[in-house]
């Protein structure tokens, strides 16, 4: 009996073992999951300039409780109406966050126009200190606070791109700075993750989820995680559900006199999402019938004629900066590279540039103009 075990037990482990050479042998053959990777114009050189820099000073780290009054308190439901205490309030208490996100980009920007190693140590500098004091990890106590969180990561995570594909590989000589500061970056992400909840319900998907989900795909290519990418993805095509017949989105048409202003700031982001799904092969805006067309001809079409977003909403339009020069048009540069623009969007576009945005992640002409 003893013998049969024996034996048993031997052509046992004999068919385990063969079972995981197999396994490994399949698993060499299976070709390794492509990279993700940012549009070919992130993987343009640094520059060269004699121009003089100076690092600015850096916000001290943010590492409080993520508790920020909105700039709408009190308005109603439309969220549409100013209250200007509680935007002193709200500016007050994000300005080292918001300083973060303008200032980074300002210095990356710098860099990569100019090439001096002064403004490339600074840059790391800045991500060097927030990163090591874990800012930007706090809770967050409010729809506010979780907003902040998502659109410094949109800064920081749009920046870095930069750096880390560019062709002059700036980072190559600083492999403990570059983990460090992308293991951060990574711990944005998975709260950030947690906070905006893909499956919650249409009427709570608008602007707010797209903008945490160009956060999250900028940070799933800086980290290369598939998972970050396809999340993402999913909020992009919630929203290609939400684009009318006529391109427009009725969550950010509740915002009364604020409509035509919110779908331009809902564009943004999800264009810059299309360009990153563009560049890995994933073909975005064709979902939902090309919802993101639509709604790029509404919103320029609303912003050269608003009495049309007025007839729809009842309200007067607030334009917000829409009726000036350059205004805030520069998702045109992502979405001019995903699809085909007409002779006249691309010659209002190219009367605009450069077109800049820090929460984009700065120059986003200088990334797309060699389309």
């Amino acid at each position: 009996m003893r013998n049969a075990d024996a034996g048993f037990s031997t052509r046992f482990r004999c068919a385990i073992a063969a079972i995981g050479a197999t396994l490994t042998l399949i698993a060499v053959a299976l070709p390794a999951a492509a990279a993700l990777v940012p549009p070919p114009g992130y993987y343009g050189p640094v520059g060269h300039s004699d121009e003089a820099f100076r690092c600015p000073d850096m916000p001290t780290p943010f590492t409080g409780t993520l508790d920020f009054p909105s700039k709408y308190e009190g308005s109603g439901k439309a969220r549409d109406q100013l209250n200007e205490a509680s935007d002193a309030e709200y500016k007050a208490k994000s300005k080292p966050i918001s300083d973060m996100e303008k200032g980074i980009n300002k210095i990356v920007d710098k860099y990569m126009e100019t090439g001096k190693p002064e403004a490339l140590q600074c840059a790391l500098a800045w991500y060097g200190a927030w990163s090591h004091a874990q800012a930007l990890l706090g809770d967050s106590v409010s729809h506010t606070g979780k907003s902040v969180r998502k659109w410094s990561l949109a800064s920081l995570s749009g920046a870095w791109l930069h750096l880390k594909f560019s062709s002059s590989k700036p980072l190559a000589a600083y492999p403990e700075q570059t983990q460090q500061i992308e293991s951060w970056l990574n711990d944005i992400v998975n709260k950030v993750v947690t906070e905006w909840d893909e499956n919650a319900p249409s009427e709570k998907l608008n602007n707010h989820f797209y903008w945490a989900a160009w956060s999250v795909m900028a940070t799933s290519i800086v980290t290369d995680r598939r998972d970050l990418f396809d999340w993402a993805a999913r909020i992009y095509n919630g929203f290609a559900k939400q684009v009318d017949a006529e391109g427009y989105l009725h969550n950010e048409l509740v915002r009364n006199t604020r409509a035509l202003s919110y779908h331009n700031f809902a564009i943004t982001p999800l264009a810059m999402i299309a360009a990153f799904g563009k560049a890995n092969g994933v073909n975005l805006p064709d979902a939902g019938g090309g919802a993101l067309a639509r709604l790029a001809n509404r919103t320029l079409q609303g912003i050269a004629k608003p009495q049309m977003f007025q007839d729809k909403t009842g309200y007067r339009q607030l334009l917000e900066g829409l009726d000036e020069p350059g205004g805030k048009l520069v998702w045109l540069e992502p979405y001019c590279w995903s699809l085909s623009c007409s002779a006249a969007i691309i010659s209002q576009r190219n009367g605009l540039r450069p077109l800049k945005n820090a929460r984009l992640g700065g120059n986003m002409t200088r990334v797309f103009e060699k389309d």
